[in-house]
């Protein structure tokens, strides 16, 4: 696991990261503050001082990458280092696919990524709850998820977010290892046929996997399930936020028309393994 003073230069280097670009970077922290092994971060320190940071996280088969320099730091080296050690690790690995991040306001970020010969494929909105009305929810449970749920939460991952069975397995194995998260199945006149999964930290709540199966789409399921979390989080005092891929619209729609509003923007770059050094300009 990282130690707690590495987890605390880390943050500190993402605030001013953050504050000097005006914008927000993806680190994972419910993947960061539980890692098992120091071979999917990467840390630099320069007069013991944390200057460059990269982490790797897998999800299946897939592993997402993101990182981050000081502003006063950049343009040494030091993240393009960070990198072939991070490029090594998912090579010894065998990742399947390779996904960078970065926030879609970092120009910098971008013409990196556009050295390394990687390539857009998709951009992500982080999303938060805006006051709203809510209409009195009837017609579903929600549930905790137990342990014969697994099937169910798997050909959920399969038919709804093109998983590998593989992959939705190990997938949803892991987050059951999640603190302070409730994994919910949504079941309707006795049938179960959906899932939902609701993260809290520091006060937000996250909405995570919410997924209708596709026969048991278009009937208004999912509105009435968004409501009825929005009601529970909020009564806890919690904000609610959420994620969803731009090129989704269905979802994006239905999201906004229950009163969340787009804050961030992601995007993500596939990289493919190369045998020789990346030729890229040092960042």
């Amino acid at each position: 696991m990282l130690t707690k003073q590495q987890l605390q230069d880390i943050k500190k280097l993402q605030k001013e990261c953050e504050t000097h670009d005006n914008l927000q970077l993806k680190l994972n922290w419910d993947m960061l503050e539980n890692r098992e092994s120091y071979q999917l971060d990467f840390l630099h320190y320069e007069k013991d001082e944390l200057v460059a940071f990269l982490g790797l996280y897998p999800f299946g088969s897939t592993v997402e990458v993101c990182g981050m320099v000081k502003p006063s730091e950049r343009r040494k080296g030091y993240f393009h280092l960070l990198f072939q050690k991070g490029m090594e690790t998912t090579k010894q690995s065998q990742y399947k696919k390779i996904l960078l991040n970065t926030p879609a306001g970092s120009n910098a970020a971008k013409d990196f990524l556009y050295k390394l010969g990687a390539n857009y494929t998709f951009s992500e909105h982080q999303m938060v709850w805006q006051e709203k009305s809510l209409e009195p929810v009837e017609g579903l449970t929600l549930r905790q998820a137990k342990v014969d749920d697994l099937d169910m939460r798997i050909r959920l991952s399969v038919e709804v977010f093109g998983m590998t069975q593989e992959d939705a397995q190990s997938i949803e194995r892991s987050f059951d290892k999640e603190g302070n998260t409730d994994r919910l199945m949504i079941d309707v006149n006795g049938k179960t046929v959906g899932k939902i999964r609701v993260s809290r930290k520091d006060g937000q709540a996250w909405i995570y996997g919410f997924s209708i199966l596709p026969e048991h789409q278009g009937k208004g399921i999912g509105r009435k399930v968004l409501r009825r979390v929005i009601k529970d989080q909020r009564s806890a005092g919690h904000s609610v936020h959420l994620e969803v891929e731009t090129k989704n619209d269905h979802a994006l729609g239905l999201y906004k028309a229950v009163g969340f509003k787009v804050v961030h923007s992601q995007d993500y770059y596939t990289y493919l393994l190369k045998t020789s050094k990346p030729d890229a300009e040092k960042f």
